[in-house]
C-alpha cells in the first residue's frame, strides 16, 4: 500500500516514524516502553513495535531491559542524532515538546494544537507553519501557561502562542473563534505523565 508523504516533513516515511523519532530524540533523558509509545502516538502496539525495531537496527535508538519491560531511548552516540534532532524540532517537535512543558500545571483539562501546524500534521497541504497555536482548556494559572509557552518557544525555535478557555466554554459555549477552531484540524496533546 502506497501512502502519501507526511505534510510536516516529507523526508520521513510516515507520521508514525516522525512521531516516534520526536518522542525519543527530543526527550533524550527518557526511556519509553513500547506500550507508552503506542499510547502517545495512538497507533497499534504491533505497528509501533515494528517501527522501533527499525530504529534499533539503525542504532538511532537503544533498548534496555528493566524487569519484564524493554525500554527504548535515543542513542546519544548515533551520528544521526543531532541532524535528526534539528529536523524533528521543526516538524514533529511541537507534539513532543509542548506536552512536556504543560505537564504538572494544575487546572489543565485538555490541550490542542490548532492552526497551520495541526493542518500540516493532519496532511492538509499548505505552507510550512511559522508558529504554533495552542488551545489550553481548563482553569490553569495564566502565568504558568505563559511561562510554559516561553519554554516551548525556546526549545522549538519559534513562537508558541497559548490561548486559554474554560472547560464550560469549550464544551458548551458558542464563541465564533472556538467554532472556527472546532471546524478546522485539531491535534489533541497527550498530557498524561509516563508510568
Amino acid at each position: 500500500m502506497v501512502t502519501a508523504a507526511p505534510e510536516l516533513s516529507p523526508i520521513f516515511r510516515s507520521d508514525l516514524q516522525g512521531e516516534l523519532l520526536a518522542l525519543l530524540l527530543l526527550n533524550p533523558d527518557r526511556a519509553f516502553t513500547i506500550a507508552e509509545l503506542s499510547r502517545a502516538t495512538g497507533v497499534a502496539y504491533a505497528s509501533v513495535h515494528r517501527e522501533v525495531q527499525r530504529l534499533l537496527r539503525t542504532e538511532v535508538a537503544t533498548e534496555t531491559r528493566v524487569g519484564l519491560h524493554h525500554q527504548v531511548s535515543a542513542n546519544q552516540d548515533s551520528p544521526f542524532r543531532q541532524p535528526l534532532h534539528q529536523i524533528l524540532l521543526h516538524s514533529y517537535g511541537p507534539a513532543a515538546v509542548i506536552p512536556q512543558v504543560l505537564q504538572g500545571i494544575a487546572g489543565i483539562e485538555e490541550a490542542y494544537i490548532y492552526g497551520s501546524w495541526a493542518a500540516r500534521r493532519l496532511n492538509e497541504p499548505g505552507s510550512p507553519p511559522r508558529d504554533i497555536d495552542v488551545l489550553v482548556v481548563g482553569n490553569p494559572s495564566r502565568s504558568e501557561i505563559y511561562d510554559a509557552a516561553t519554554r516551548a518557544s525556546d526549545r522549538l525555535g519559534r513562537d508558541v502562542n497559548c490561548r486559554l478557555v474554560s472547560t464550560q466554554t469549550w464544551n458548551t459555549g458558542h464563541d465564533p473563534f472556538l467554532d472556527t477552531i472546532r471546524s478546522r484540524p485539531l491535534v489533541r496533546l497527550n498530557l498524561e505523565e509516563s508510568e
